[in-house]
């Protein structure tokens, strides 16, 4: 999405936005249902900062930039290992459960919906995934997050362990 800075000269932002869901929502009240919109979207940058928001308005496109505004507040930074990442990860949110495996250069990502979009926009490029339990969109995004703030980064569980990086790196990495 491009934008104006203070000088009025036109930039490119150079950040993925990706849609997960739009959905209409109802609240009951007396006289009946109020339906209103739900988006909710993923930003990143493609190097390992991605941030997901969700928007609430009575008009799609309004829901969208809210949704939008929000991913961009809310950035995070992703510990990746070249293309993938360093170590298997699950990440647990209510009943939904995202199972995220590190795989070889040229494997893609293997994942579907919400969890490729969040990998991709991150910037992961080979990974396997497997989703369990809940199918809800918003819950398996956010499980997704969850597993990728629990990847660390090789150097840092290398010294943890007291071993040397090359000796935690996956097999093909570590010609």
């Amino acid at each position: 999405m491009a934008k104006f800075d203070k000088k009025n000269k036109f930039e490119k932002d150079d950040r993925d936005e990706r849609m997960i869901e739009i959905a209409r929502v109802a609240k009951v009240v007396k006289g009946g249902r109020r339906f209103r919109f739900r988006a909710t979207m993923v930003v990143g940058d493609g190097k390992g900062k991605i941030g997901m928001g969700t928007g609430k308005a009575n008009s799609v496109p309004d829901a969208i930039r809210k949704a939008s505004d929000r991913a961009r507040r809310d950035l995070h930074f992703v510990n990746l290992s070249d293309t993938t990442i360093a170590h298997s990860a699950i990440g647990r949110v209510a009943g939904a459960k995202v199972l995220l495996k590190p795989a070889s250069p040229g494997t893609g990502v293997i994942a579907a919906g919400g969890v490729r979009a969040v990998l991709e926009a991150a910037g992961v490029k080979d990974i396997l995934t497997k989703s369990l339990g809940s199918n809800n969109v918003l819950n398996v995004v956010k499980a997704t997050f969850h597993a990728l703030e629990q990847v660390k980064s090789p150097t840092e569980e290398a010294a943890r362990r007291g071993k040397n990086v090359k000796d935690l790196m996956p097999f093909w990495e570590r010609r």
